[in-house]
């Protein structure tokens, strides 16, 4: 059974627990419920939650060590000579896994049944069948990998039975053991608030750990580039030349000129006129036209970002090269940096427009007024005591733009082109790391060649620099907090 099934099977069950829980209590009353501990509603919650939540916890562990115990027993046995040179056993792990969610999709299409895999050939019979569903292979499948998405499958359609069987057993145990537990003096409150608090924490504990896996995948799949690609040419390298025959220059330096180069103009472009613009929305503008122009500006955040390429690739382009760079001698192509970084900059005023607003807005009057108390003038007010309290958020606003640039794709494909150099001319067309990440990803590829497993370790690259603007804005948001608390 599929998890969005057990799901609503789980819900309905919770709902029935609600129902006969809080029947329950108040037949322990005889249906007066000033002589309950707690309110009706509570004891229905507590049989839901007892039902819910162990399946559901029985869920994520099963659907977490799953594909762990799979992938051992799977990889386990899988002959060393059926892992090829320059390959390693993870790599050959990754073909299989993909090879048998190609399986899983036909079969779950009706194109093909269980007994026709099980005949299925390497012999370009499975790439045929693939493609039509366009699942594309990046390379010739081996025997060894078709017998091992196999068992992969078969492991993975057990287990999912066990896991149906056992998460259904575990809400029903919960259901009724907690249903049998109704009476008048039961704390129904006291457990329900208690569970209660303890999703939140578990909510709370999330992005931690999201994070974590997010780094974790990356970094392993970069270790297995490093050991087929030397880290010195990739950090130090000046060539971008990626080849799946072979002999590729994987040097990440362009790329990171590129992004730097684009984010730079962009942040030029958005925070002079974002915060400008918050200053005057808070200092100086009337209600009546902060009312109008703030939404305004908040529209430009809604626009999708395949607008904003289309409209640096027809518009902004064009009317860069035929009246700066054509004049100027600095270029004859509509794609260049400058037209990628105006447009983002564009895209990301209302990031530091709207949050610096809220910022400014929330200085204490107190402060104003003493300043202009002791004779300030309303822009030295601004210069010397606003601006300053309202750094910190300043700075966070700064750095969401930042980080919005650095990780922007759709524009720089359209607006910038694809070209890997190194060069200060601001009409040449170049390239950033995000739009390589895409493209080295996307086609008919090799998960295992090294031409692939790049595009991790330019993730990673690029996670390492976004922390790194965290921390420094971290160190400047805390002196400036400590000094206006």
């Amino acid at each position: 059974m599929p998890v969005f099934w057990i799901i609503i099977a789980l819900l309905g069950l919770a709902a029935v627990g609600f129902l006969l829980g809080r029947r329950n209590a108040l037949s322990s009353v005889e249906g007066n419920p000033t002589l309950l501990h707690s309110r009706p509603n509570y004891y229905g919650a507590g049989v839901a939650l007892s039902a819910l939540i162990p399946a559901l916890f029985v869920l994520a562990v099963w659907l977490f060590v799953q594909p762990l115990l799979i992938d051992t027993r799977v990889s386990g046995a899988i002959p060393a000579d059926a892992i090829p040179e320059g390959s390693t056993l993870g790599l050959v792990m990754n073909d299989v896994q993909r090879l048998a969610s190609g399986l899983e999709q036909l079969q779950e299409m009706g194109r093909i049944t269980g007994r026709e895999i099980t005949d299925l050939t390497t012999d370009g019979d499975i790439r045929a069948r693939l493609g039509e569903i366009g699942f594309a292979l990046g390379s010739d499948v081996r025997p060894e990998v078709l017998d091992a998405a196999r068992q992969f499958r078969t492991l993975e359609s057990t287990g999912r039975l066990f896991m149906t069987i056992v998460a259904l057993v575990a809400a029903v145990a919960g259901f009724a053991i907690n249903l049998s537990r109704v009476h008048r003096d039961k704390r129904a409150r006291n457990q329900v608030e208690g569970v209660i608090k303890a999703l939140l924490l578990a909510s709370a504990c999330i992005a931690i750990l999201t994070t974590v896996g997010i780094v974790l995948s990356m970094l392993f799949e970069s270790i297995n580039f490093f050991r087929q690609y030397p880290i010195t040419d990739f950090f130090f390298g000046t060539q971008w030349a990626p080849n799946f025959r072979g002999n590729s220059d994987l040097g990440i330096i362009p790329l990171l000129w590129g992004t730097m180069y684009i984010s730079l103009i962009a942040l030029l472009v958005a925070v002079p006129i974002g915060l400008f613009s918050a200053i005057y929305l808070s200092e100086y503008a009337s209600r009546r036209f902060r009312a109008i122009a703030k939404p305004l500006i908040e529209v430009l955040a809604g626009i999708p970002t395949i607008v904003y390429g289309l409209f640096a690739l027809l518009v902004v382009g064009p009317m860069l090269r035929d009246y700066f760079a054509q004049p100027m001698g600095l270029g004859n192509s509509g794609s260049s940096v400058m037209t990628a970084g105006l447009v983002m900059g564009i895209m990301l005023i209302p990031f530091v427009s709207s949050l610096s607003d809220d910022i400014i807005s929330a200085v204490p009057q107190t402060m104003r007024d003493g300043s202009l108390g002791l004779g300030a003038t309303k822009a030295e007010t601004i210069r010397q005591v606003v601006i300053p309290a309202a750094l910190p958020g300043i700075v966070g606003a700064i750095l969401l733009a930042a980080s919005r640039a650095i990780g922007e794709t759709m524009i720089v494909v359209l607006g910038a082109g694809a070209a890997a150099r190194l060069s200060l001319n601001p009409f040449e067309a170049m390239t950033t790391v995000t739009v390589k990440i895409v493209s080295q990803l996307t086609g008919d590829t090799n998960f295992a060649s090294p031409e692939t497993l790049v595009a991790f370790a330019l993730g990673l690259t690029l996670f390492v620099i976004t922390l790194g603007l965290n921390v420094i804005a971290l160190v400047v948001v805390r002196r400036y907090r400590e000094q206006y608390e």
